[in-house]
């Protein structure tokens, strides 16, 4: 398959062409209207500090079905005792800044630069990006962040200060969408960690049709979920 070389004007060849590894498409930009497009085909950009912008739309695709979400013995028993705080869109800026900063310790480098940064920021000002804070004795101990379309959340990155932080940030947030009625958390790429949690794989045509059920359809403006 080839790689499609994107023009000036914010859009994308159809999800199918991707290649085996799920890569479609390299360059354009982060602007919103790129980005809110590229979310709503069940496309994500995902690339190296160094690397031209890549645009990935892989298959199978993992998803977290929100009923579906392994609670573990050991993780109820935090979540009982209460030792944590929930908050959402309170800090956004330093949870993006926690992701990256987590990656970059790993030593193996962000994908999270800072032009990504801007960019969720404005996502975020206009209202489809939105963060998840876990707080612990008053400081942010872990949480995580995503773009919010329809009825969907597509996660994109979490990270923990505070053991089971992180956890904690994505119980309250499949909490905070079932009472919502979204109809899924997209996961992008299938971890160890996150199967552990309940995700799945599935197909890139289902992934797609089940953006439809959640009232995505392919817009570079496309309804905001309604995470409020």
């Amino acid at each position: 398959m080839p790689v499609f070389q994107l023009i000036d004007q914010p859009v994308f060849p159809p999800p199918r062409l991707a290649d085996p590894e799920g890569l479609l498409a390299v360059g354009g930009d982060l602007s919103p209207a790129r980005l809110l497009l590229a979310y709503s085909m069940g496309i994500f950009p995902w690339f190296n500090e160094g690397d031209p912008l890549l645009w990935w739309s892989p298959d199978p695709r993992c998803v977290l079905d929100l009923a579906d979400l392994k609670i573990s013995r050991s993780l109820a028993k935090v979540l009982r005792q209460g030792v944590f705080e929930l908050s959402f869109d309170r800090a956004f800026a330093q949870v993006i800044d926690a992701c990256a900063e987590l990656r970059r310790q790993g030593g193996a480098g962000t994908w999270i630069t800072p032009e990504m940064k801007l960019a969720y920021g404005e996502l975020h000002q206009k209202g489809y990006a939105h963060s998840v804070e876990c707080w612990h004795q008053g400081q942010l101990a872990g949480g995580l962040y995503g773009v919010c379309l329809g009825r969907c959340f597509f996660g994109e990155s979490m990270f923990h200060r505070v053991s089971n932080a992180s956890k904690v940030a994505l119980v309250g947030l499949v909490s905070h969408l079932a009472q919502r009625r979204f109809a899924l958390l997209d996961c992008q790429m299938p971890t160890s960690h996150l199967i552990s949690l309940g995700a799945r794989c599935i197909s890139r045509d289902e992934f797609l049709q089940r953006l439809r059920q959640g009232g995505v359809e392919p817009s570079v403006s496309p309804v905001p979920g309604g995470f409020d």
